[in-house]
């Protein structure tokens, strides 16, 4: 079925939080290829696939529609962080499969299943940060975006977005991507409300709505980085006002006083009813 017939029918479950699952793996560094790649997820694509294809299952198996690659940080800005700018491809390409993989033994007519494509925010923003332009954005995430398309996903989630500019710049790669491939696929777009009230970029939940609503992306939402009851007045004021689907990944934010995150096995990703 479609995922857009399928969003009139019901709420579909996101997969929880990548990065802390493989936390919880004890991995070390010759997992991610040597001391110099150690914290790069997206590394492990290509030296432990295995561990990977292992979360996308356990998400499947606890019966997750959407399973997110593992590909967060999956561009040239950030990989170049690990000398890896030059894996962008074969990172994103190997993910994407890994999961569509996973997805394979539970995919049915009855539940059907979809892999995302995970684009998340970079090291360098235009606004926020500076040392970036809008066309390097853009070309970065196109190139990412060419890996996942050849990869087999359903559909990509700019996630945790932080500022408008980016955002555009983000979108505007993926669809030339898309272009170039002849394969069009939905994008859900998820932003980062901070504890001022706005997103870094200074953007308010409203003009956050605005400024990407033309996209008409498959959903828009948030996920947050300050705690779930946080979010709750800004979701509430997203739905009165979309006319598209809402989508919340309600996770725990950031770290407590011990440095331990507590996320929520899967989160609601998407409802068409406003609240």
């Amino acid at each position: 079925m479609d995922i857009h017939e399928l969003l009139h029918e019901r709420i579909l479950v996101l997969d929880g939080a990548m990065g802390t699952v493989l936390q919880n793996q004890q991995l070390s560094a010759d997992d991610f290829g040597g001391t110099h790649y150690e914290g790069c997820n997206e590394y492990l694509n290509l030296t432990r696939p295995d561990v990977v294809q292992s979360v996308y299952t356990a998400y499947a198996e606890a019966g997750a529609d959407i399973i997110l690659t593992n590909t967060f940080g999956g561009t040239r800005i950030v990989l170049a962080e690990y000398d890896l700018q030059e894996q962008v491809h074969s990172i994103n390409v190997a993910s994407a499969r890994l999961a569509r993989q996973a997805l394979a033994a539970y995919h049915t007519t009855a539940k059907p299943r979809f892999v995302a494509g995970s684009l998340g925010p970079q090291t360098k923003t235009i606004s926020v940060t500076g040392g970036i332009t809008f066309e390097e954005v853009r070309e970065a995430f196109r190139a990412q975006v060419l890996g996942l398309l050849e990869g087999g996903v359903d559909l990509l989630l700019i996630e945790t977005t932080q500022d408008t500019l980016n955002l555009k710049a983000t979108m505007l790669g993926a669809r030339q991507a898309m272009h170039e491939t002849g394969r069009i696929v939905p994008v859900m777009i998820s932003g980062t409300i901070e504890a001022m009230g706005t997103m870094l970029g200074g953007q308010n939940i409203e003009a956050l709505y605005t400024s990407v609503a033309h996209f008409q992306p498959l959903s828009i939402g948030l996920n947050c980085a300050t705690g779930p009851e946080f979010m709750t007045d800004h979701l509430r004021s997203l739905a009165a006002l979309s006319m598209l689907p809402v989508s919340c990944h309600p996770n725990a934010g950031l770290p407590d006083e011990d440095g331990l995150y507590h996320e929520t096995p899967m989160s609601l990703a998407l409802q068409l009813e406003r609240f």
